[in-house]
């Protein structure tokens, strides 16, 4: 129940009275699962807020008030769609954003085709938001599964290692990074093989039979596409049956604080990772942002404060790129946008509707008793997409 009201005060602080918009007000509707995943959602709201405060305290969009109307979707698909029906035929948003599992920035940017309403995508990585089931209406933020399996596989070309065994999640962002993984790896190494692949249910892992398969397969290197409780869950068993020990694990998204944070003195040793080490970022951009998220939640922010914080901003730079905010207005606008983030300037191309957002790779290790991640380096968005050109025919024909 504390939960339920919390987000319920988030809703009425972002919306700060969206039920009764004035003409002073620009309505946008925000839709992810609150619920269903705290540990990612929670500093992605805090990131949104910081975000709205300070476009508002600047003077909003052209003079007029951002409001953001919040909805949870429990990690359900359906109530995502039903969230979204209620944000655009009652609460009159010009446009929608958010999102976190794969299959519901899928179900999200559907909608958006069907009702004509633009979407941008924040966090979810499946390629097939902005390729095979790309479409007019759909923006994603987030840098994508082909774009982290590109860094990731870059690394794990340099290794030793030529007997592969994949482990993850049996949804869509599971099976599409591990097919780009696959795919990517086997062109720079054509002497890999892959010898053995686990699909454990999202939030179900029994970590266990996962890892005795994986065992017993005798793959010189695993990778690995758990994340959250199951990440857990994961590494506690696997150091427990020693599996990892003497093999390469490159792992995805594991560098992110919500997910390596909860590991503490269990974090592994040595794991090839992307991630967020906001504590050795040294640029300006990210100094800006850390210094005021930090001001105002007294805390440091998670991969998803990122998120959120850029997700708003893109809000805003296409809405102060016209005054026409309908959707044909919009569309228009959001071709070749550029948005300033914390990992500095990204762009929406407009070949494929994918940002140029980087991302940081390293490996983690321990320090006073948390995980971090060491021998970091950030990857720029564009190196690791291909020609706008070539995307594009990726896309569905019109």
């Amino acid at each position: 129940m504390k939960h339920v009201a919390r987000l319920a005060l988030t809703a009425l602080l972002l919306a700060s009275g969206a039920a009764h918009a004035q003409q002073g007000e620009i309505k946008v509707g925000e839709i992810n699962s609150y619920s269903a995943l705290p540990g990612f959602t929670e500093p992605y709201r805090k990131g949104m807020e910081l975000a709205l405060k300070q476009i508002n305290d600047a003077g909003g969009i052209k003079g007029k008030k951002l409001v953001v109307i919040t909805k949870d979707d429990g990690g359900k698909p359906g109530d995502a769609l039903t969230a979204a029906n209620e944000l655009v035929s009652r609460d009159g948003v010009v446009m929608i954003a958010g999102g976190f599992l794969s299959n519901i920035g899928l179900a999200l940017s559907d909608f958006a085709k069907q009702k004509k309403v633009l979407y941008i995508a924040a966090e979810p990585l499946t390629d097939a938001i902005v390729w095979s089931k790309g479409n007019d209406y759909t923006y994603r933020l987030r840098t994508s599964n082909y774009m982290q399996a590109s860094m990731l596989a870059e690394e794990a070309a340099k290794l030793p290692a030529k007997k592969w065994a994949t482990i993850a999640p049996n949804y869509e962002f599971g099976q599409s990074f591990v097919a780009a993984f696959k795919e990517i790896l086997s062109k720079k190494r054509p002497d890999v093989e892959f010898v053995a692949e686990q699909w454990p249910p999202l939030n179900k892992i029994d970590a266990g039979p996962v890892l005795q398969a994986i065992d017993a397969a005798k793959p010189d290197a695993i990778l690995n596409a758990t994340f959250a409780g199951d990440l857990v869950k994961l590494v506690r068993e696997g150091n427990t049956r020693g599996v990892f020990k003497d093999r390469v694990v490159v792992s995805y998204l594991t560098g992110e604080p919500e997910y390596l944070d909860p590991l503490k003195t269990e974090t592994p040793e040595g794991w090839i990772v992307t991630g967020y080490p906001w504590y050795a970022i040294d640029t300006p951009d990210h100094k800006a942002f850390l210094d005021a998220y930090q001001a105002l939640n007294k805390d440091y922010p998670r991969l998803g404060s990122v998120v959120g914080y850029a997700t708003v901003k893109s809000v805003a730079a296409v809405l102060s790129a016209t005054d026409d905010h309908s959707t044909e207005g919009l569309m228009k606008a959001m071709k070749n946008l550029k948005v300033d983030t914390p990992f500095g300037p990204v762009v929406y191309r407009a070949g494929d509707h994918q940002s140029t957002m980087g991302a940081f790779v390293g490996k983690t290790t321990q320090k006073d008793g948390k995980g971090i991640m060491t021998d970091i380096k950030f990857k720029k968005g564009e190196d690791y997409l291909p020609p706008e050109a070539e995307a594009a025919k990726l896309r569905p024909a019109n």
